[in-house]
């Protein structure tokens, strides 16, 4: 508003100006803030579930050493298998950290628009990740069991088997992590907001 001579007038440009249309706070009602944390409470599930999944078949697979021959460092597939699912561990109890500050906060720990697209890329990428390591490690379990090691020694294989299955299941969890972090995404690309209020 401008006085003209003791009479107010809009001013043509506003006197807050917006440097970017996500930078506007956003209202939050009770009711969208309990789904915003059911949500980010159900993102932290699937994150636990995968972190346990990936951790115990790592542990699994490092334990298959107890045996004499042969171990798990002998093959390149299961060092793959080990070390994929060491680094979704990491990741996952990174991103539980995430998700509790998130939970009890109301807020992100990156600012919003890095945080989702944050998530969203890593979970891809960690997940593909995932996936092929286990999928080499399946392959490899199949020739083992065609050229008669497992027959010499079953526990070796069991174990591996049993990792591998594990890191499948860790990849499952990550990919609906996934799945809930694209749409938290696209939520904000619309909305210019993490969840749709």
């Amino acid at each position: 508003m401008t006085r003209t001579a003791g009479v107010e007038s809009p001013s043509p440009r506003p006197r807050i100006h917006q440097t970017h249309p996500h930078d506007t706070p956003h209202f939050h009602s009770t009711l969208s803030e309990r789904k915003l944390r059911r949500f980010n409470s159900l993102i932290f599930i699937f994150r636990l579930a995968a972190f346990c999944f990936a951790l115990s078949a790592a542990v699994f697979m490092l334990a298959a050493t107890k045996s004499v021959s042969p171990r798990w460092y002998d093959f390149g597939a299961f060092r793959f298998v080990v070390a994929a699912n060491g680094i979704v561990a990491i990741y996952s109890l990174f991103e539980m950290v995430a998700s509790v500050w998130e939970i009890s906060r109301g807020s992100t720990i990156f600012p919003e628009f890095c945080q989702v697209w944050f998530d969203f890329g890593h979970d891809q990428v960690f997940a593909y990740l995932l996936l092929s390591a286990d999928s080499a490690g399946t392959e490899l379990a199949r020739q083992l069991r065609g050229i008669a090691t497992c027959t010499a020694n079953n526990a070796f294989c069991i174990q591996s088997d049993i990792a591998i299955a594990l890191g499948f299941a860790g990849f499952l969890f990550l990919m609906i992590s996934s799945l809930l972090s694209g749409f938290r995404v696209v939520c904000f690309i619309i909305n210019g907001s993490r969840f749709h209020l």
